[in-house]
């Protein structure tokens, strides 16, 4: 008889609503080989949500305050995924990326069965790449990204740390996306362009030439608004 290979434990990292970390329990437990063994939280996430205050577990795991995360689990044999979204421009969830880093824990990335990714693509740690994703070759996901279901990544093209690309987004090929920003639903990026840090692009918006930093663009062809990125999601000045 064969034994089976026991499964690495992952701790899920979330934000105070806990949506996406649900999700992402759903897919690790369903789609990977890695068991989910626990979620964390910081503090103040527990305070705001009343069902961590009348049961400390989820989905059947514990909640563990992400200030005393090494307390509860080893950074030796316990992997970590942080599952924020795009709030306040991806500032909180790259900072808790960090973080986690910091604390010595090795930190991985979750890439949907479902999902076409070519044999040359580089993926970054802490990304998400749900199912239906087109990746074509040699493009460049970088760290802490989250790619939801549906779009297409084009040959050659770099997506930068810390991006949310919502779904069926089309990103031609030898494009850059710009660390931090945010492409909302139905967007398109033509060929070559290259999006700044820090951008918006609103949904259905179509980019036909280069972005600049900390802007929002909407419309066809996409053009600036006059309220920054930061104004947008109420990123504090510190933060940028």
């Amino acid at each position: 008889m064969v034994e089976l290979a026991e499964k690495e434990k992952l701790v899920i990292v979330g934000g105070s609503d806990m949506e996406f970390a649900e999700i992402a329990f759903e897919y690790f437990t369903y789609d990977s080989q890695l068991e989910v063994v626990g979620f964390s939280v910081e503090r103040k996430g527990v305070r705001k949500s009343l069902r961590f205050m009348t049961s400390p577990k989820l989905r059947g795991v514990p909640v563990v305050p992400f200030q005393e995360l090494e307390a509860f689990y080893s950074p030796s044999d316990t992997k970590i995924f942080v599952a924020v979204t795009y709030t306040s421009l991806n500032r909180p969830r790259t900072r808790l990326y960090e973080e986690v880093r910091k604390k010595g824990f090795n930190v991985v990335s979750y890439v949907s069965s479902k999902s076409f990714v070519w044999r040359n693509v580089k993926i970054g740690q802490n990304t998400f790449i749900f199912e239906n994703n087109v990746i074509q070759y040699n493009a460049e996901i970088g760290n802490n990204v989250i790619l939801w279901s549906g779009n297409h990544i084009g040959h050659r093209s770099k997506i930068g740390d810390n991006c949310y690309i919502s779904s069926h987004v089309v990103v031609s090929g030898f494009c850059e996306i710009g660390e931090n920003c945010f492409l909302g639903v139905n967007s398109c990026v033509a060929d070559r362009v290259k999006i700044a840090r820090d951008c918006i692009i609103g949904a259905g918006a179509v980019v036909i030439k280069d972005t600049e930093e900390g802007k929002v663009y909407v419309g066809n062809p996409a053009r600036p608004l006059t309220k920054s990125s930061f104004e947008t999601f109420d990123v504090e000045i510190g933060e940028h």
